[in-house]
């Protein structure tokens, strides 16, 4: 008999809470391999293909493009295993068919916090109930085993909200019977502790919530969730529901608790805009947002600035590149002038740690370097900038940029920087204030590179020009060694013969 297994969206590692789905890569009625990619989502650092650990056919499929998920919510179910009669699942014989009875064939881990290696003892049967008319699974040349009492209905069941039972209460025969009906094909799903059995929750029944943050959210501010109807699908309350609940006015003592108005209801309070398109504060975007604000709460940063004649280093580059060889990036070039400064002010290759009131100076140089994509704006960490020459630190950010340009950049590329090279000379401007990159200790601004007069051995001449900013905080050092980081810098870009005696 085909065992029907629940694929939750797994820790993607980094703290991260919650994925948003982005494509589908499986259709219900597929068959998939073991570690096969099955769906795409985007978390606040990356884009990442989520592998499925086991083999079998696809009978459901849990969320919309473009639906969030927190970790652990119901992304597929797929049957694997033989089927009763013996009958292969489909054409081609997905792994995990020759499993054990009662045992489905996984993978390793598959990412963080997951794995199935030394999960079949923990897996949980579902028990068949003999059917009365039951539906043909995709790819099935015999009976699929009928609906459970809790069940998810629907082929693709895109939208549909994982059930439980409180306690062992069974389910009422008539919404089994129209579960069944409401689909061409039903699949029975592991019960889940806390999920939803009814879109019309009873003042003493379960809750129709899935988020923990949506629970958080109504706990923290007091409101009882049984007393909300939720907009999403089949009654799951979402967090607009308890954010509209929570601007509501206060019922008067006695009365009934008034449902939530939907959005487009809700009268703003004066003074506020009633007009305007809202763009939410998530992905890429909210994770910019949390770190740029959790920044300006913690560190209090100074900046610095000069400005540095880059005749002599752009020449240096057009001798480099003119020598033959893989051509060598301006970036690259700054990178390697950061390096060598930082061997020099170790103070700002460091971070702070609150808690133990410590600064923690490191011994390596993991350079993170801002990059505008359409995705928005990311900063992906070459390891060890500080042992690779320019050529090695060109490739790098070739790599990078390219993998960040396709969303390709895994959390592992977006974190662990101890120094940040923003260049935003790239987009035309002279100067900046950046802000440093939580939690790291400084970060170096370059403009752009642009003729202007200058005074050259005592006569005014027209040099290559830049202004090279730096933001650091100032728990870390004092502005003598920021001073001294920064003017060391502009030598190196004014002399690039400096560098030679850190080579």
């Amino acid at each position: 008999m085909a065992q029907v297994l629940e694929f939750k969206l797994p820790d993607l590692g980094e703290g991260l809470t919650e994925a948003e789905i982005v494509r589908w890569l499986v259709q219900v009625g597929d068959v998939v391999a073991v570690d096969q990619p099955v769906v795409e989502v985007e978390t606040a650092k990356a884009m990442v293909e989520v592998p499925c650990p086991y083999g079998g056919v696809v009978t459901a499929r849990f969320g919309e493009e473009g639906t969030e998920l927190p970790v652990g919510a119901p992304l597929i179910t797929v049957a694997v295993g033989a089927p009763a009669s013996g009958d292969a699942l489909g054409p081609a014989d997905p792994p995990g068919r020759g499993a054990p009875a009662g045992q489905a064939e996984g993978s390793g881990n598959v990412l963080v916090g997951y794995g199935t290696s030394e999960a079949p003892a923990r897996r949980r049967r579902v028990r068949p109930v003999q059917p009365t008319a039951a539906p043909a699974m995709p790819h099935a040349s015999s009976p699929a085993p009928a609906p459970a009492p809790a069940q998810v209905a629907g082929a693709t069941a895109s939208a549909a909200v994982p059930q439980a039972v409180s306690g062992a209460a069974p389910a009422s025969p008539s919404a089994s019977t129209s579960a069944s009906a409401s689909a061409s094909a039903s699949v029975s799903v592991p019960v889940e502790a806390g999920a939803v059995r009814s879109p019309h929750p009873a003042s003493d029944g379960p809750v129709p919530v899935i988020s923990p943050l949506v629970r958080r959210l109504a706990r923290e501010n007091g409101l009882d969730l049984r007393q909300l109807t939720g907009s999403g699908p089949e009654g799951l309350i979402l967090r607009a529901d308890v954010e509209n609940a929570l601007r509501a006015p206060a019922a008067p003592a006695g009365a009934q608790t008034a449902r939530p108005l939907p959005d487009a209801a809700v009268t703003p309070a004066p003074g506020t805009a009633a007009d305007g398109r809202r763009i939410p504060l998530k992905g890429v975007r909210g994770a910019v947002a949390d770190k740029l604000s959790r920044s300006r709460r913690e560190i209090p940063d100074a900046t610095c600035w000069v400005d540095a004649d880059a005749t002599e280093l752009m020449r240096a580059r057009a001798a480099m590149n003119a020598a033959g060889g893989p051509k060598i990036s301006l970036l690259a070039l700054l990178a390697r002038i950061c390096t060598a400064a930082l061997a020099r002010y170790p103070e700002l290759n460091s971070s702070v740690d609150t808690a133990a009131r410590e600064i923690v100076q490191f011994d390596h140089v993991h350079l993170g370097f801002a990059a505008q994509t359409e995705r928005g704006l990311v900063v992906p960490v070459v390891r060890d900038a500080h042992a690779r020459d320019a050529e090695g630190l060109t490739a790098e950010f070739a790599r990078l940029t390219e993998a960040g340009r396709a969303g390709r950049l895994t959390p592992a590329d977006l974190t662990g920087g101890t120094f940040t090279l923003n260049n935003y000379g790239v987009f035309g401007v002279d100067g900046s204030t950046p802000i440093v990159n939580h939690p790291e200790a400084a970060m170096l601004g370059v403009g752009r590179i642009v003729p202007k007069p200058w005074v050259h051995e005592g006569e005014l001449a027209v040099r290559q020009v830049v202004q090279l900013s730096l933001t650091f905080d100032h728990r870390v050092c004092d502005g003598g060694t920021a001073g001294g980081f920064l003017r060391h810098v502009a030598d190196c870009v004014e002399q690039p013969a400096v560098l030679l005696r850190t080579l």
